[in-house]
This record gives C-alpha cells, sequence and structure tokens, in this order.
C-alpha cells in the first residue's frame, strides 16, 4: 500500500519519506542517529500503512517515542491510535488549537526533542483551525538546510481546501503561509501531507515563485476554498 520514496542521511538525522497511495499521504520519520537511543519519531502516520511503518523503525534500530499530526485529517484516519496501540510509549502530539486529543498538545513556539534534534511548531491555520508546521531546528548542531513539515497548509504548488470551518480561512491561510513558512530560508525543504502530481519535495523559493495559489497580491488573494 505504502512505498518508500525518498530517504536522506547525515550525520544526525536519519529521514525517510513515505507514500500511503489511496489517500496520497506522506508519512515522514525522523530519527536523531548520533544519541545513544536512535530516538524517533512520524508525522502524519496513517492507520493502513502503521505495520510498515514500525516494521522499518525496527529494521533501522530506532527507538520510537513520538507519533504526530500536522492536524485533524479529514481524508484518511490518523494512525497513532494504533501505533500506541502496537507500541506501547509512543507518545501522540497534536496542536492545542485543533480540540482533539492526544498525550502532548503543542502550541505555536514549542519544540519537540528527539535526542540532539528538535522540531519548531509554528501555527499555520487556514485548512483547518488547528494546522501546524513542524520545521526542524535552527542552529550548527541541527540539519541544514531546514526541512518544514507543512501538512495541507501548504502543498507543492498548491494548499489545502478552506471550507471545512470559517468564511475568512483563504485570507488565514494565505497569511499563516506567508508569515511563517516564507518567511524560512529560501532553501528550506518543503515536505506536504499529501501529493496528487508525483512531486515530493519542493522549497520556499520554488513555492513563493511558483504556487499558483499562494503567490498572489494578499489583497486580491483567491486561495480555492475547494483545492483538497
Amino acid at each position: 500500500m505504502g512505498s518508500y520514496t525518498a530517504s536522506s542521511q547525515s550525520s544526525k538525522l536519519i529521514f525517510r519519506q513515505l507514500f500511503e497511495k489511496e489517500s496520497s499521504t506522506y508519512t515522514y520519520l525522523l530519527a536523531d542517529v548520533s544519541h545513544p537511543d536512535k530516538p524517533a519519531l512520524l508525522i502524519d502516520p496513517v492507520d493502513k500503512t502503521v505495520d510498515r511503518d514500525l516494521s522499518l523503525v525496527k529494521e533501522l534500530g530506532l527507538k520510537l517515542i513520538y507519533a504526530l499530526n500536522t492536524h485533524v485529517h479529514a481524508d484518511h484516519v490518523t494512525g497513532t491510535g494504533l501505533i500506541k496501540t502496537k507500541s506501547p510509549g509512543v507518545k501522540s502530539i497534536i496542536s492545542k488549537a485543533s480540540g482533539s486529543k492526544a498525550d502532548l498538545l503543542v502550541e505555536p513556539g514549542d519544540k519537540v526533542s528527539f535526542g540532539d534534534l528538535f522540531l519548531e511548531v509554528r501555527a499555520t491555520p487556514g485548512h483547518t483551525l488547528g494546522c501546524i508546521t513542524y520545521v526542524t531546528g535552527d542552529g550548527p548542531d541541527q540539519p541544514q538546510p531546514r526541512m518544514a513539515f507543512t501538512g495541507d497548509a501548504l502543498l507543492i504548488r498548491g494548499c489545502g481546501r478552506t471550507d471545512f470551518q470559517v468564511w475568512y480561512s483563504s485570507l488565514q491561510l494565505y497569511k499563516s503561509v506567508h508569515s511563517q513558512i516564507f518567511t524560512l530560508p529560501k532553501d528550506t525543504l518543503i515536505y506536504p501531507a499529501h501529493d496528487y502530481k508525483g512531486f515530493s519535495v519542493s522549497t520556499v523559493e520554488e513555492e513563493m515563485l511558483y504556487n499558483p495559489r499562494l503567490t498572489k497580491n494578499q489583497d486580491h488573494n483567491h486561495v480555492d476554498k475547494h483545492l483538497i
């Protein structure tokens, strides 16, 4: 059901991008392999591919400590609950603004640490009120270039639909992407929760230049509320 689509490894970070075909969802595995425990986390796991993901964690000799969601998903069932059942001790994470339940409810500015690495939490509402983007840390001891896991807020050449919750969500999405993602270094890698056109990664610079939904002037912005 899923396949390995990309991988990279630095002296500290091991990274895997995984794909679930039915919902076209990306799940991301990150771990600090320089730490004795090799702590790892999964971002946006899908219930149908939990066994695959946990098998990979085991094969790589990692210790899964967190299962994170960027938002409450409408197009698939999150794998977080199943992961907690199969791997006791793993803690679930979602934004406090989502109104959902999890072991840890995070807010903008919080850090999710795994070993000596961390993810920074940024609020990117619009697709849903509780959408957040996880960004790898800034600093000489953190992976470079930085990586932003944008959920449905920012897709490659697109964005998430904005008709789920409130009428002003299109403007809210535009503002949050521009203030929280487009202010990152231009070489920051963009990893979305979905792709339907065969793309796997982009950059802040590319999306600032070529994203047709988010490059218009704010006063004339028309984010399509029925994109996803």
